[in-house]
């Protein structure tokens, strides 16, 4: 039971980032980036090709991919996003416009993972290297994972992180004004188009952070982005569109909903374990019917 606790905790963890990554888009730049999905698919493939050219610690590859996704974000707000913005196109064109952005980065990926298949032979359609994952201790005759302290350790490191950036930098305050107000932060004297280039950065760094941390608790193909895109979006969603902080607490409960809720269920219900991607879209139905604003709402009409 305890391993299965420690796995939807990291898993939590991971969804968390990618859904923090989903929130920080749409707050800044309004778009329903649905090139999350690919995004994610890259870290998890960088992280894998890494690992086996060099035979190394996965861990050791991460920050490569978290890197080379937040150049990708970069490129997707320079060349396509900013000139939309600029054009002053709705959210709608914005949103179905990352959907092509997304089978574009998809179809890419497969061309590098027919690359190393060709080249290198390797057995790339499928990575499975969640078993390289070392035990660093034991708890109660429970093996603990290097994804299991990880996982929560990056999360809360980007919480305490990004809290501290947005309160208490310069370029924290700039961001929070230009998704507050850009056309008062403008007048200001705020360089919006820096705050969004920044944004769609730190949203790609995080989404194929998220990927390469999903190498170590689940096994997939170069659609891996795609299958959990509902469960990141969802989160996203019950956290609070408008809250960076709201959506990564809102994919930490999405994560654990779904691992944790059919874990306890199967033993009346056997078969429910098959249907708990259910779960979040009950979650994220039930968070647009009853309060759009998510949790990040609600923590603020307390404080009202």
């Amino acid at each position: 039971m305890l391993t299965i606790v420690f796995t939807s905790i990291a898993y939590a963890s991971i969804l968390a980032l990618g859904c923090a990554a989903i929130t920080l888009w749409y707050a800044s730049t309004r778009v329903f980036n649905f090139a999350h999905a690919s995004l994610v698919s890259w870290g998890f493939y960088i992280t894998y090709i890494f690992y086996k050219l060099f035979g190394l610690s996965p861990y050791l590859f991460m920050p490569i991919a978290t890197i080379a996704t937040g150049l990708i974000g970069i490129a997707i707000y320079v060349s396509v996003i900013r000139r939309l913005i600029r054009a002053k196109a709705s959210e709608i064109t914005l949103m179905m416009v990352t959907l092509g952005v997304d089978f574009i980065l998809f179809a890419f990926l497969n061309m590098v993972i027919d690359y190393f298949a060709n080249v290198y032979k390797w057995d790339i359609k499928n990575v499975n290297i969640v078993l390289t994952d070392p035990t660093i201790l034991t708890v109660a005759n429970t093996p603990i994972k290097g994804v299991h302290i990880v996982a929560p350790l990056t999360a809360l490191l980007f919480l305490v992180s990004i809290h501290m950036f947005l309160n208490k930098t310069n370029i924290g305050i700039a961001m929070r004004a230009s998704i507050e107000n850009p056309e008062l932060a403008s007048i200001l004297g705020i360089d919006i188009d820096k705050i969004y280039t920044l944004a769609w950065m730190i949203g790609g760094a995080l989404a194929g952070l998220s990927g390469g941390l999903l190498t170590m608790v689940m096994q997939g193909t170069s659609s891996i982005g795609s299958d959990l895109i509902v469960l990141y979006f969802a989160g996203s969603i019950v956290g609070g569109l408008q809250s960076i902080l709201g959506g990564l607490f809102g994919g930490l409960l999405v994560g654990l909903s779904e691992r944790l809720i059919p874990y306890y269920l199967s033993s009346v219900f056997p078969w429910i374990y098959s249907y708990r991607f259910a779960i979040p879209l009950v979650m994220l139905v039930a968070t647009l019917l009853l309060y759009p604003k998510g949790l990040a709402g609600l923590v603020e009409r307390r404080w009202r």
